[in-house]
């Protein structure tokens, strides 16, 4: 039976730090878009930090919206528990909550913590799937889970059903969920969750379910058992699953397939490599992907990447696409400033508008930046957000959607001040909606962070694109010998240690 859980209904408006427009010379300042909070970190436990809301992820079917994320921070990795925040009205309203039977401190679950969360919808079963990291330090069957929470309505959640589990002195990492949504694809209703063994030096690692969530197969590896983190399982109307994804290094961005339901999976192929700027401000901003895919089964990947300017000075976010994850085009860069500019772009949340596709598919893009690359402890974090409506060739002008962070108001990590190793947008009745945290200037030793989305969806920055000025970067070129100033040098973990 599903457990009890305490919701509240969210409405409230933020009128926020106003909107600016950045970002090319002679573009006026836009209206400013205001804000609501979607959730408030409840929790009281001393042993983490609150108030904190860290790394969303949300998805959209029909007019329902789940938003997911990590609430009560520990500085040393993981949450307190997984947060939810749903929309069953386009977005005009929320109603929030905690996932039952994950964690102690949310008081129904047997783990310590909880952390690294997806969620999508399955159509052939009618359920709503989570997907989690579950972490504890006493080991047994309690040292690590991942889990898959279901729920017919978004709101009301059943215990998680686990996928799989991992004893003390092992560890994973990175786990997402997807869902094989078309009617008339053999694999109708599959689910696929990937995730890496960071104790096998990130080896990618990967399990299926036929049955909706409830139960998974014996966990796989790839051909030639590769290594790799932040992968996204993504389903073709065809069944073929494509999974792009970064290697343990980040690096590279990497991909592999399958054609016959998760039974087995290719070795990964090599897309291109990843070149990364350092972000400023002691900031914890991994270049991992973003990944979706087009209604026609294009798989479009983005990232962050300096090999566009010279001497790899900030991060642009670039794009790179395939129809079958093999063959992928070059890798394109976004234009949401000039290649001159002092921004520094990264963490980006990608959405493509169901329905569409090819050069008629909407796009559209959160992301966190800074105005100054080479700023140090006075970094202006902020959110922007940027559409297209061909599929990528053109972009309107970039929004700011908040603005005026200090880093120092995020909840601090073993690896800097965290916003989010991800972030997210979804397309609900054709507008757009990014989910993000917010951070306010600390009380004294509490936090003031939470997630926040667009109050209204936003349709009219690609109305505007259509409508007014649009920006290519089809001659943009990249800057010979331009390589990344740092990479992992060594696979990381979100258990408690590391992270």
């Amino acid at each position: 039976m599903p457990s009890a859980i305490n919701v509240r209904v969210v409405s409230r408006c933020f009128a926020l730090l106003g909107a600016t427009a950045l970002l090319f010379a002679g573009t006026s300042a836009p209206a400013q878009i205001p804000l609501t909070q979607l959730s408030t970190d409840t929790f009281t436990n001393s042993t983490s930090e609150h108030a904190t809301e860290v790394e969303p992820a949300s998805y959209a079917h029909g007019n329902t919206v789940v938003t997911t994320f990590q609430v009560g921070r520990f500085s040393d990795g993981g949450a307190s528990d997984i947060g939810f925040s749903t929309s069953t009205n386009g977005g005009a309203t929320w109603t929030e909550g905690y996932m039952p039977g994950i964690t102690s401190i949310q008081g129904t679950g047997p783990y310590e913590r909880a952390t690294d969360t997806s969620v999508v919808y399955n159509n052939k079963y009618k359920l709503w799937l989570v997907g989690s990291l579950a972490v504890s330090s006493s080991g047994g069957v309690h040292g690590q889970a991942v889990l898959v929470s279901s729920s017919t309505n978004g709101i009301t959640w059943n215990n998680p059903s686990i996928v799989s589990t991992v004893e003390a002195g092992g560890y994973y990492d990175k786990p997402w969920i997807g869902c094989d949504n078309t009617s008339t694809s053999p694999y109708y209703g599959n689910c696929y969750m990937e995730w890496d063994d960071y104790s096998l030096g990130d080896q990618i690692t990967l399990s299926s379910s036929t049955d909706g969530g409830t139960t998974w197969s014996a966990k796989q590896q790839t051909g030639g058992k590769a290594y790799g983190t932040g992968g996204i399982p993504l389903v073709q109307p065809n069944g073929t699953v494509i999974v792009p994804i970064g290697n343990q290094y980040l690096s590279d961005v990497l991909a592999f397939t399958s054609t016959n339901g998760g039974s087995s999976w290719t070795a990964p192929i090599t897309v291109t490599s990843i070149s990364e700027h350092t972000v400023e401000g002691n900031m914890r901003a991994l270049p991992l992907i973003a990944a979706q895919m087009d209604a026609a089964g294009t798989v479009y990947v983005v990232w962050a990447d300096c090999r566009f300017r010279s001497g790899c000075s900030s991060n642009d976010l670039v794009m790179t696409t395939s129809t079958d994850g093999t063959t992928w085009s070059a890798v394109s860069r976004i234009p949401i400033d000039a290649v001159t500019s002092t921004f520094d772009h990264f963490t980006p949340g990608f959405a493509i508008e169901p329905g569409t596709s090819g050069s008629t598919a909407k796009l559209a893009l959160t992301y966190n930046f800074f105005p100054n690359d080479k700023c140090t402890s006075a970094c202006n974090l902020s959110v922007g957000y940027i559409a297209s409506s061909n599929g990528g060739s053109t972009w309107g002008t970039a929004r700011t959607l908040d603005k005026g962070m200090n880093p120092t108001w995020l909840p601090s990590t073993t690896q800097g001040y965290m916003a989010a190793d991800y972030q997210t947008s979804v397309y609900v009745d054709g507008k757009v909606h990014g989910v993000f945290p917010v951070a306010k200037a600390n009380a004294g030793t509490t936090y003031n962070q939470a997630m926040n989305t667009n109050t209204t969806g936003l349709a009219e920055a690609i109305e505007a694109a259509e409508k007014g000025p649009q920006f290519s970067s089809k001659n943009d070129k990249p800057v010979p010998g331009v390589r990344s100033q740092v990479h992992r040098t060594r696979p990381h973990r979100d258990d408690g240690d590391d992270e």
